[in-house]
């Protein structure tokens, strides 16, 4: 089961209810701000969700609200931004380092048996997958506010999650919505 909105996600969330976890990677205060259309009011709306949260960024900004923990992920590249952050809130106190490769390119998706679908900032399935099964269980419901391409929509279908995504730019928007369709056609579910 998902669940897909296109457009403004602040106004999105305020009708959702209940999730058990968000997963999201939202536009940074100091990359494609202007693209991305940075802007930190849905970012704070966040605090309105109390469960798991983990959230991806920068790691030359300060993080905008309170964590309980910094988990890093390693991108195992050499140049420019080797890692970024990703802030645990309302959970463990535990930090861990996650090492996959970034997916900036064909080539790197196919090294590494994932897709490239031309997000500037696409996150690696295995990456994805790798914390949805850590920190949710079967059947959970996960919100991502910022879908991007649709990675988390994907990963949750391949591991018996639900999923609600949103997206503001719409031919990312249409990619996700692709992506996400199939994985979940692909998938017996409840």
């Amino acid at each position: 089961m998902f669940e897909l909105h296109h457009g403004d996600c602040l106004e999105i969330m305020r009708g959702i209810d209940r999730v058990d976890a968000v997963i999201t990677d939202p536009p940074y205060p100091d990359y494609y701000v202007e693209e991305y259309q940075y802007n930190p009011k849905p970012i704070l709306y966040l605090d309105n969700f109390d469960c798991k949260q983990l959230v991806f960024w920068t790691a030359k900004e300060p993080f905008i609200l309170d964590y309980s923990a910094i988990h890093i992920w390693d991108k195992k590249v050499g140049a420019g931004s080797q890692y970024e952050k990703i802030f645990e809130r309302n959970g463990n106190k535990e930090y861990r380092v996650y090492s996959h490769y970034f997916v900036n390119s064909t080539v790197a998706a196919k090294m590494t048996g994932d897709v490239y679908n031309e997000h500037p900032s696409q996150k690696p399935i295995r990456l994805l997958t790798e914390l949805i099964d850590k920190y949710t269980e079967e059947g959970d419901t996960i919100l991502d506010p910022f879908m991007g391409s649709g990675t988390t929509g994907v990963a949750c279908a391949q591991l018996g999650r639900k999923f609600i995504g949103i997206e503001i730019d719409k031919d990312y928007f249409e990619i996700a919505k692709k992506r996400i369709e199939l994985a979940y056609s692909q998938t017996v579910m409840f």
